[in-house]
């Protein structure tokens, strides 16, 4: 497994920071820095399912390992979604299977600190995360940032 991490200080209260990471509106928004009309199909709650989608329905499937608002969510990734269809065996699904991606929120001194730990199975990805996710991170700032 390949360990990523990244972080951001927001300027806003955790329960923001979590709203804007996970409001089907504004994780549109920051997430466009992945895949443009990305989305994600859930209810967010631990222990579900989670389907990350772009525009032709495909991406990841995904569960909700942990969840403890505001301060961490947990996702195990599972397989990946084509046209549609949920696939859990084969060999691109093998390059995702038990990765993890991990966001944790913390206070420091009135603005939000937000860690963002990912464990991907193959390195084959690394330069996309390292490029998308600072882009990913501005803009989720910008929005949470908002009045």
């Amino acid at each position: 497994m390949e360990t990523m991490h990244f972080e951001t200080t927001i300027n806003a209260p955790a329960e923001k920071v979590w709203r804007t990471l996970f409001d089907d509106e504004t994780y549109r928004q920051w997430t466009s820095a992945f895949a443009e009309g990305s989305y994600a199909e859930t209810d967010w709650k631990e222990g579900s399912k989670v389907l990350f989608l772009g525009p032709q329905k495909s991406g990841m499937v995904s569960r909700i390992k942990r969840s403890d608002l505001p301060r961490f969510m947990s996702f195990e990734h599972l397989g990946e979604v084509k046209d549609g269809v949920e696939i859990y065996e084969g060999e691109s699904v093998k390059q995702w299977a038990g990765s993890t991606e991990n966001y944790t929120l913390t206070d420091v001194d009135g603005r939000t600190r937000l860690l963002v730990d990912m464990e991907i199975g193959s390195a084959d990805h690394k330069d996309y995360f390292l490029n998308a996710w600072p882009k990913a991170l501005e803009k989720l700032k910008e929005l949470a940032e908002l009045d």
